[in-house]
């Protein structure tokens, strides 16, 4: 079977969203004879027709629409994994985690980079924050990230649960709100929830940042309903007050299925630990917590 040149199927790719050979060839730098050279060599390694062309427009074929909706993951794939080999074998090899400011579940990392480094296999860890981490691992520039479920799509990634946490809602503190022991999410009709690149939707401003989300809500913008452990980040002038009946959110460690790093595989084994002490140290101070209560409750 003839393979598929990665050139040619990103000059298929501009044509099919352009629909126009000279648009197309402007984007990609180049002369329109030769793009259109390269896509009849295409057509002839896959034996299919991808476009019809006419003196006055150019469309899809079947074979094309298939093409172009699934060409573009792989060939977006195929950069990815360039971007992360090259990583991985040159000089000053790292291992690259992308993550929301904040978004360690309470403060796991510290525990698991300072565990991480006595591993064998162990690479220096950069850290990329913001908003568009599972996009940081689809593009290739982060090798793993911090995610929460269910707001990010874990689509085609290999995961590791780490830690369950109940919602908060962030607020003012002059907000009419702010000052009950808990809300629900019907207590939230109305108002300004933000929108990030994950998560598009909605009618708030677009975010990108941990601190320009504590700025917008502070000036009365926007309120966010959080995972619990994003409290630490508050200002003095804001309040995080509980919200029983939001969906918790999980904490997950994710990475490409197809990696086989055995510096990543190394991480997820010591975040999965630390994860689990983290778990189980929680449990014992709520059971602590409870059987303080009982015996209050019984003296009474």
């Amino acid at each position: 079977m003839d393979l598929v040149e990665t050139r040619e199927l990103a000059y298929f790719l501009e044509v099919a969203r352009e629909l126009h050979f000279g648009r197309a060839a402007e984007r990609l730098g180049i002369a329109q004879p030769p793009l259109s050279r390269a896509i009849a060599r295409l057509e002839r390694r896959l034996g299919v027709r991808l476009l019809e062309r006419t003196s006055r427009r150019v469309t899809l074929t079947p074979a094309g629409e298939t093409l172009l909706a699934e060409g573009g993951a792989a060939l977006a794939a195929v950069e990815a994994a360039v971007l992360r080999t090259r990583r991985a074998g040159g000089t000053g090899a790292r291992l690259v985690l992308a993550m929301k400011p904040g978004g360690d579940g309470g403060g796991l990392l510290p525990d698991v980079l300072a565990e991480y480094e006595r591993e064998p296999d162990a690479l220096p860890v950069e850290m990329v924050f913001g908003y568009g981490a599972r996009q940081a691992l689809d593009d290739g520039r982060a090798d793993a990230a911090l995610l929460y479920a269910p707001r990010a799509d874990l689509t085609g990634l290999a995961v590791e649960e780490l830690v369950v946490e109940p919602q908060v809602v962030v607020l003012p503190r002059t907000h009419r709100l702010a000052g009950r022991a808990r809300v629900s999410m019907a207590d939230l009709d109305g108002e300004v929830l933000p929108r990030t690149p994950a998560r598009p939707g909605g009618d708030g401003p677009m975010v990108t940042d941990g601190g320009q989300v504590m700025q917008l809500i502070a000036l009365g913008r926007m309120v966010a309903v959080l995972p619990r452990s994003y409290r630490r980040l508050l200002r003095d002038d804001l309040t995080a007050v509980p919200v029983p009946d939001a969906p918790p959110t999980t904490l997950v460690l994710a990475w490409p299925e197809e990696s086989r790093s055995r510096a990543l595989a190394a991480f997820v084994r010591v975040t999965a630990a630390v994860a689990a002490r983290h778990n189980a140290r929680r449990n014992a101070r709520r059971n602590t917590e409870a059987g303080a209560l009982r015996t209050v409750s019984d003296l009474r």
